[in-house]
């Protein structure tokens, strides 16, 4: 069976194109996969010998196990996307997984900042300190693009079109599209390359990326994190606020400003609508406090009052 996975994962980082992160989780859960089949078949078992049975028990023993929803139902795409190779490979006639039923997720509303805290947080980057004339960009562009804090590190100066207003952005699954920028993003993103490149260390060409550490590489996901972790105690904002929840935030905000679901599943780059559609959840709730706090007789409870014939 190990065989079989050098092999699938290899397919992936060649055929597929897929990132080293989509490689990395697919073989971690591959490999508690094959740890649990050792256990019960008492040696390592050929693909053709495992069973939906089997599968069913492996899928018990991880929810038994207190896993969250969410990672009970990657080990399962990631099984079925393994068998599902299998099958194509002429290794098995049939996949043992494709029976099995993902879990029902409860899925709770994203974590998002009004616009007054982003206005707090957006502010908080010193502006007469390179770095803080960087983070201050790298904040503006990820709530004026809607970014994923893996795309905003992936930007490169090649991606970005000052004239059009555009940033070209490359999202999961090596998709692209374009993502309009506002103008406090441009201008922040503006100050930030004219900083950079005074630097001796300044990267430079289409291929060079925008954001850069003090030494002059590209930033990881985990430093932006980071970078924002010390805004919110700056500012004290909530702490559960993450890179994600600026993404979060930026839907958020379109969609009670009047943007149209099929225009934010576009600018978020997804490819499901009814991934997008968590956030009318948030819009009507936001709506309902509205109404609740704005119109007379919208209270739901009323004192009682005595007959007064």
């Amino acid at each position: 069976m190990q065989n079989t996975i050098t092999r699938f994962l290899r397919y992936l980082e060649v055929e597929r194109d897929a990132s080293q992160l989509t490689v990395k989780s697919y073989r971690e859960d591959l490999a508690a996969l094959t740890d649990y089949l050792v256990e019960v078949f008492q040696h390592a078992p050929l693909v053709r010998e495992v069973s939906t049975l089997d599968l069913r028990g492996y899928v018990s023993a991880v929810n038994k196990a207190g896993y969250a929803k969410s990672t009970v139902a990657r080990r399962m795409a990631s099984m079925r996307s393994f068998f599902r190779f299998a099958q194509r490979e002429g290794l098995i006639d049939h996949n043992p997984a494709k029976p099995l039923r993902n879990p029902r997720r409860n899925r709770p509303l994203p974590h998002f900042l009004s616009t007054r805290e982003l206005k707090r947080l957006l502010a908080a980057p010193p502006h007469h300190e390179p770095l803080g004339v960087r983070d201050r960009a790298i904040l503006e562009t990820m709530y004026s693009a809607g970014l994923r804090v893996s795309e905003t590190v992936g930007v490169n100066d090649g991606d970005l079109d000052f004239g059009q207003g555009l940033v070209r952005v490359r999202g999961k699954g090596r998709k692209e599209r374009l993502a309009p920028l506002g103008s406090y993003a441009l201008r922040a993103l503006q100050h930030w390359r004219e900083l950079r490149e005074l630097s001796p260390r300044g990267p430079s060409g289409r291929e060079a990326p925008v954001f850069v550490n003090r030494f002059g590489t590209r930033l990881s996901t985990r430093s932006i994190a980071r970078m924002l972790e010390k805004y919110l105690k700056l500012t004290g904002l909530d702490s559960r606020t993450t890179p994600h929840s600026l993404r979060h935030s930026f839907a958020t905000h379109l969609l009670d400003h009047g943007a149209d679901i099929r225009s934010v599943q576009e600018l978020l780059g997804h490819k499901s609508l009814a991934t997008t559609q968590i956030y009318t959840h948030i819009s009507t709730a936001n709506l309902r406090k509205v109404y609740e706090r704005a119109h007379p007789r919208a209270q739901t409870t009323h004192p009682a009052k005595k007959d007064s014939t």
